[in-house]
């Protein structure tokens, strides 16, 4: 089974100014040439491009949503790496919530019964009549 590994880069925003290119599509087809040539120079295969949100700090409490336009490519990984890595499928690793306290070894047999609550030992304590209840 072939792997990939990817990249994803930030779509350029402004066109390159250059001789004989006069109009904003022209300078904005150029730098995005430039991109894809340099990457594929490098061994990367245009993929796509995608528009995702991201949420981005507004002031001291307020958030709010903008959208990046990004590119992803890829490249086939060398055969070694792939072979070194295995055919069996990667499995995620869910982590584990912290441990409070020691761990508690438990008693071997069934749980014991319990009983109804006990009533606590002294007197209730006082409550005070409400304000409501003393008023005219």
């Amino acid at each position: 089974m072939q792997r990939y590994e990817y990249k994803v880069i930030p779509a350029p925003k402004r066109g390159e100014k250059a001789r004989g290119v006069k109009s904003t599509e022209d300078r904005f087809a150029l730098a995005l040439t430039g991109m894809m040539n340099q990457l594929g120079a490098e061994g990367w295969d245009y993929v796509r491009a995608d528009t995702l949100p991201c949420e981005e700090r507004s002031g001291l409490t307020g958030t709010k949503t903008s959208y990046q336009t990004v590119m992803v490519f890829r490249r086939a990984l060398a055969a070694s790496a792939a072979a070194g890595s295995g055919a069996e499928p990667v499995t995620p690793v869910r982590a584990e919530g912290p441990r409070l306290g020691s761990p508690v070894a438990m008693p071997a047999g069934p749980a014991p019964a319990l009983g109804p609550a006990a009533a606590p030992a002294g007197a209730p304590p006082a409550v005070a009549p409400s304000r409501e209840a003393t008023a005219p």
